[in-house]
């Protein structure tokens, strides 16, 4: 039986693994997509005139459930696709199943780049929206 420490490093090891070898793409695919999803809901909620999204979902309780249910509908894709793609990586060349490394890895690929773009892209597209509607005036 391994010990908790052993189960931690060989779970480390494997999750630096995956950077090169088979399936790799998916640390470059993934987060590009996601990228491209919190842009598009970005430029979306400035267009609407909703807050920046981690500041929204903190601050503004009207808001917050129509930017949850945007980050659910654009990051659970994301989130399935990473999920059945890390489970064929763990099958084919981990020969096994991890489920709490799959979680992390899929966790990560769809919500790390999601929640660290959206709101700063809202906030460049209010500055464009606003001096847009100022130069029409």
């Amino acid at each position: 039986m391994e010990t908790v420490y052993e189960l931690f490093t060989n779970g480390i090891d494997q999750l630096i693994a995956r950077t090169d070898g088979p399936l790799h793409f998916r640390f470059i695919l993934m987060p590009i997509v996601v990228t491209t999803l919190a842009i598009r809901s970005g430029i979306k909620d400035a267009r609407e005139g909703r807050p920046p999204f981690l500041w929204g979902m903190i601050s503004k309780s009207d808001h917050r459930l129509e930017l949850l249910n945007s980050f659910f509908k654009d990051v659970a894709r994301v989130f399935v696709m990473a999920s059945i793609v890390d489970l064929i990586y763990q099958i084919f060349v981990l020969h096994g199943f991890h489920p709490l490394q799959l979680l992390f890895v899929a966790t990560s690929f769809s919500t790390g780049p999601y929640l660290l773009i959206r709101g700063p892209v809202t906030r460049i597209a209010c500055l464009f929206y606003k001096h847009r509607e100022q130069t029409a005036v």
